[in-house]
């Protein structure tokens, strides 16, 4: 049997922040479950709607611009920050990390974070690209686009 630490319901996902022997997460969930429509958001980068690099050389522009763009992924599908069950964060410099956890805490609960991780890599599609960062949502069943 798996212990739960206290997580805020919700109608369609369960929170489980500690599973038995898995060291507390701290700013994320490590296990993330639901029931409704599964829905994949590619890695998005910091371009606007034009196409255009936001923030070039300013890793909590480029932060701000991702997660907007992920907002409007999600809301294409019916869903919003709190279908999100995982996050994945491509980075050029894992020091850049600080900035995309503020701008993840503009959009997403802190009490209900996503699973998530964190991969340096070597680079992007484009140099002046810092950070690239993909989701995965599960809108309850009625909601889904």
């Amino acid at each position: 049997m798996t212990s739960h630490s206290p997580s805020k319901p919700s109608a369609h996902l369960t929170h489980v922040h500690a599973p038995d022997g898995i060291a507390p997460a701290t700013g994320y969930t490590h296990v993330v479950m639901g029931t409704g429509t599964f829905v994949a958001i590619s890695g998005q980068i910091a371009l606007d709607e034009d196409g255009r690099v936001v923030g070039e050389g300013d890793p909590a522009a480029q932060a701000h611009q991702v997660f907007e763009n992920l907002r409007r992924c999600l809301a294409s599908a019916g869903a919003g920050f709190e279908d999100v069950v995982k996050l994945t964060y491509f980075l050029t410099d894992i020091a850049h990390l600080p900035a995309v956890r503020d701008a993840r805490d503009a959009f997403i609960d802190r009490d209900r974070l996503p699973a998530s991780s964190a991969v340096q890599v070597v680079s992007l599609v484009d140099p002046r690209l810092l950070m690239e960062i993909e989701a995965f949502a599960v809108v309850p069943e009625g909601r889904a686009a």
